[in-house]
């Protein structure tokens, strides 16, 4: 407890000074991790294999834990200094006033910070003419004192006492915040950081939130603003300010559209390693779960019954282990996407860009985006939005397709700069007949999609990039909902397998006429150009309704849900010769394989199924990154 002669005499400029040192290991140990994460791994991948290349991985993913470790505890030191620095200031600024207002009065301070002061009243007696912090400071200085002549000094010593008593207690209670946090900032021995150590530090930093608050306060941090505004704010801050936001509230910063895609990562980064221990902890808290079926104990028939403990076991962790096993299996998946920054799939071809995490989370069914290479950066720019049942369990599948895109996109690029990102960032419908159907999911995802992209666009370095939004399936709904709700603001849009995107024309879709691009996969092999007798024939014939049946098309998709995401057109007097077609009428979902909506239709051969798309050598990946790097003329049409 500082008393007010260690308040007066502190050196506010060596707690900052200690915080810029701490700071600086800070910013060493984050690019420290980034070599590892970047480059040891490739390395590893280019000259070890088999048990060793395994053994050698592990090691130096406990090293880039490690420099996370680094990173985030040592940022906590350094804010927590600096707000200590930055708090006493006021509470020392007001006992120096206080101490020099007595020295101008010729009063003295006394050692338990007590105010002596000349009097001229013949009332007090000889050593009574002290002023302690706490008594009752006269409404008139030097009246109503008594019988006897006023004493102006009593009421102005009264008054320099409760000022040097308050900042002494103001003081004392920033001390006892900072100290208590500081107090928990240290690692245990060893060069092993632990899941328990990660979740420890996920701790310190609540406690550093809630002890620096006055200091570094989470309500300066814009919500609900625009992206351009999120980066006034940012580009408004100092880099000592940015970078203790960034440590103190880590997610708020990396969940912010408009700022830089490196300060997202970073934070990102930090709270998926806090969380991913955390999961690892809770899943191992859970107990082990008994044998599901055990021997009759009556020994009658049947011999074998369902144990009666798993059943218990089954109710009371059964739904949580699945979940936290789920979370676990997409945070993994992304921390392999790390992994394999500078690795080649194959011989001869370029290896993966670094990897950035630009949004991370586990409420819900989990949200997660992954960028290949720095979309502020890069001269090209492909986002893809998947749909149906994607959640952070199955993340890596979309993870894996934005590389294969990268790939495909960068061998056309002739040089340029490619960011291929996995935007996983609404509330995807988990279920195809119960959740599919319905448009809230897209119309609650859409404002999200819409904000990320004006993002990209905020904190692009050097102009405007050429950016494609791709949506499969779903995906194609909640980027039509955005351009019907709001601006889409992308310069293409390719959607694969689409249900309908809520509007009935390209033209409806805020991108250049003509920058629209649907694919739809091919028939199925053993029945592409089989001749089918009436009435299929007449059902398979573009001519006549310009849509695949379901059993005829490999991807029933575009046929199935257009009937719940795409306006209806009719079309009069359009069925075969061999009908009476006078009168009759047709009502065609518009969705954007349907050629009245408008879109180029792009060939796919050799895409199968409503999963095909993004695989090698098909006609459709070989689209889509045509249109990513701009080169139209060489997309194929159906």
């Amino acid at each position: 407890m500082p008393t007010w002669q260690q308040l007066r005499d502190v050196k506010l400029n060596e707690y900052t000074d200690a915080a810029d040192g701490w700071g600086k290991i800070s910013s060493r140990s984050n690019v420290d991790k980034d070599r590892v994460d970047n480059g040891m791994f490739a390395k590893i991948n280019d000259t070890q294999k088999g048990e060793t290349a395994e053994r050698a991985t592990g090691d130096v993913r406990q090293l880039s834990r490690n420099y996370q470790y680094l990173h985030t505890e040592c940022g906590l030191i350094r804010t927590a200094l600096n707000g200590l620095a930055s708090e006493l200031a006021a509470p020392q600024k007001k006992l120096k006033q206080a101490l020099e207002d007595a020295e101008n009065l010729k009063f003295t301070v006394k050692p338990d910070g007590s105010v002596e002061y000349p009097t001229q009243s013949f009332v007090l007696a000889p050593g009574n003419n002290t002023a302690q912090h706490g008594a009752p400071v006269p409404l008139a200085p030097g009246k109503g004192e008594g019988v006897g002549s006023a004493d102006a000094n009593k009421g102005k010593a009264e008054e320099i006492a409760q000022r040097i008593g308050d900042a002494v207690r103001e003081a004392n209670e920033i001390d006892g915040r900072y100290a208590s946090v500081l107090r928990k900032l240290k690692a245990e021995p060893g060069l092993t950081v632990s899941d328990e150590t990660f979740a420890d530090a996920a701790k310190d930093t609540k406690a550093l939130q809630d002890a620096a608050g006055k200091y570094a306060d989470d309500g300066s941090i814009p919500n609900g603003k625009s992206p351009k505004e999120n980066a006034e704010w940012w580009n408004g801050l100092t880099q000592e300010q940015r970078d203790e936001y960034a440590t103190l509230y880590p997610a708020s910063i990396g969940a912010l559209d408009g700022i830089p895609s490196t300060v997202r990562d970073d934070a990102n980064r930090m709270v998926l390693a806090e969380t991913r221990a955390q999961t690892q902890l809770d899943l191992n808290a859970i107990p082990k779960q008994p044998q599901e079926y055990i021997q009759n104990p009556s020994g009658q028939y049947p011999a074998v019954i369902k144990n009666p403990a798993w059943r218990e076991w089954d109710e009371k962790y059964g739904d949580r282990k699945k979940e936290l096993e789920g979370d676990l299996k997409g945070m993994d998946a992304i921390q392999a996407r790390f992994d394999r920054s500078g690795i080649a799939e194959r011989p001869g071809e370029k290896p993966l860009p670094e990897a950035y995490l630009l949004g991370f989370d586990t409420k819900g069914h989990g949200h997660a985006i992954v960028a290949n290479g720095n979309p502020d950066t890069a001269t090209h720019t492909a986002m893809y939005v998947p749909g149906t049942t994607s959640n952070l369990e199955g993340i890596g599948g979309d993870i894996k397709r934005m590389e294969t895109l990268w790939r495909a996109s960068d061998n056309l690029a002739n040089g340029q700069s490619v960011s291929t990102i996995t935007w996983l960032g609404y509330d995807a419908p988990q279920h195809i007949v119960k959740d599919a159907p319905f448009s809230h999911y897209a119309n609650d995802g859409a404002p999200k999609l819409n904000n990320f992209v004006d993002g990209l666009r905020a904190s692009h370095e050097g102009g405007r990039d050429h950016l494609t939004v791709t949506g499969h399936s779903y995906g194609s709904t909640v980027i039509g909902s955005a351009a019907r709700q709001g601006h889409l603001d992308a310069d293409d849009i390719f959607v694969a397998g689409s249900p309908g995107m809520q509007v009935g024309s390209a033209t409806d879709l805020d991108v250049p006429k003509g920058h629209v691009y649907a694919a739809e996969a091919d028939s199925d092999p053993y029945l592409k150009g089989l001749h089918l007798p009436p009435p299929l024939s007449g059902l398979t014939d573009d001519k006549y309704g310009g849509f695949n049946i379901p059993f005829v098309s490999s991807d029933p998709v575009p046929d199935l849900g257009g009937w719940g995401h795409a306006p209806k057109k009719v079309d009069i007097d359009i069925l075969p010769s061999w009908m009476d077609g006078d009168g009759a009428s047709v009502v065609k979902p518009l969705t954007p394989t349907n050629p009245d909506f408008g879109a180029h239709i792009v060939a796919t051969d050799g895409s199968r199924g409503h999963s095909g798309y993004w695989d090698n050598g098909t006609e459709s990946l070989n689209n889509q990154a045509r249109v990513v790097t701009g080169r139209y003329k060489e997309v194929t049409s159906q």
